[in-house]
């Protein structure tokens, strides 16, 4: 089964990341079907670069690797990085990105399907070994993702400052009004003028404990049920921008609408949302086998931030452009790799 590159003109998902709790039964039945039509295919990545910043010497020379991500445009991006890195250091690298969903990409890394991927650590902490409660601190369920996923054979390597999780955004005309800079200026709100807080959200998010239900809960927030919209995300951003029924509308914190849109996000005061910071996931076996990758990628993951990856996706998401293009011309950009 072949998962093609989207054309440059094509815009990517109007998702910048799937909900990190989706359903493991559904999500493990994909990964058996894609297991089925072979593991094994993808794209040889054609592309003539050298080392810039990393891979002088070219440490993964004779190395033959395959990098995986999910099926949206953050994580391809981020895959794509992690290619093209790969290449200039030397390696051959076989292009397995845009996997659909997430456990398909997951198992790829633990079977040695795939070598290298960017996954989320709420996403590993909360869907993959199946905690029920994030770790506030960002460092400390870095460290307790990594102890606990070296029994399934994968390795992460340091994280990013690239923090992706869920808010509430706020158009900036609206938000002159109300000056709202947290979820607890929200619950302020909905507790002093209920009418006045409408909010828009996918069903999922709907009807979660983990989503808005407990947002509520966690923050005190009355919110009437007939001020509550249920929409498809790629519309949110739009109804939020320009809609008066959307003062609110579920968003996450690396869309690249966000700014192209000119929407403020309240800060989860709280810490009532994990934290879904992207770090390097290795098959443990390849970095056994090729120790140097580990130096290769840590600069890269210290670079990237959550305004890096606004930046990023509005160029897919907005301006519809090639995912790998983006992630090149930005390597380029940065020095960490140059065109042969």
């Amino acid at each position: 089964m072949r998962y093609p590159r989207r054309s440059p003109k094509t815009r990517a998902s109007v998702r910048t990341r799937p909900s990190p709790r989706t359903s493991l039964t559904g999500a493990v039945a994909l990964a058996l079907v894609l297991a089925g039509c072979g593991l094994k295919s993808g794209s040889p990545l054609v592309d003539d670069v050298v080392p810039g910043s990393v891979g002088r010497g070219e440490p993964l020379k004779g190395a033959s690797l395959t990098v995986t991500s999910k099926n949206f445009s953050e994580n391809i991006i981020l895959g794509q990085m992690i290619g093209l890195i790969f290449k200039a250091a030397g390696a051959e690298v076989l292009d397995r990105t845009n996997l659909p969903g997430s456990i398909s990409a997951r198992e790829a890394i633990i079977n040695g399907d795939a070598d290298a991927m960017y996954e989320y650590t709420g996403t590993a902490w909360i869907t993959y070994l199946g905690n029920e409660k994030p770790i506030v601190d960002p460092q400390q369920q870095w460290q307790a993702v990594r102890d606990a996923d070296r029994r399934n054979g994968v390795t992460w390597l340091p994280q990013s400052r690239l923090n992706n999780t869920y808010t509430l955004a706020i158009s900036k005309k609206n938000n002159a009004k109300y000056r709202l800079r947290t979820l607890s200026d929200v619950a302020a709100l909905s507790q002093k003028d209920p009418s006045a807080v409408t909010v828009c959200v996918e069903n999922e998010f709907a009807a979660r404990e983990d989503g808005l239900l407990g947002m509520e809960k966690a923050y005190g927030m009355k919110i009437p049920a007939g001020n509550i919209q249920k929409m498809d995300a790629g519309i949110i951003y739009t109804q939020v921008s320009k809609s008066d029924s959307c003062l609110l509308g579920e968003a996450f914190t690396t869309d690249g609408r966000i700014t192209s849109l000119n929407l403020d996000t309240l800060q989860d005061n709280k810490h009532f949302f994990p934290n879904y910071n992207a770090a390097p996931v290795i098959h443990t076996a390849t970095i056994e086998a090729w120790p140097a990758i580990a130096g290769l990628l840590n600069p890269l993951s210290a670079r990237l931030t959550t305004a890096i990856a606004q930046e990023l996706n509005a160029k897919v998401d907005v301006e519809g452009e090639d995912p790998h293009e983006v992630a090149k011309d930005w390597l380029i950009e940065e020095g960490f790799i140059k065109e042969g």
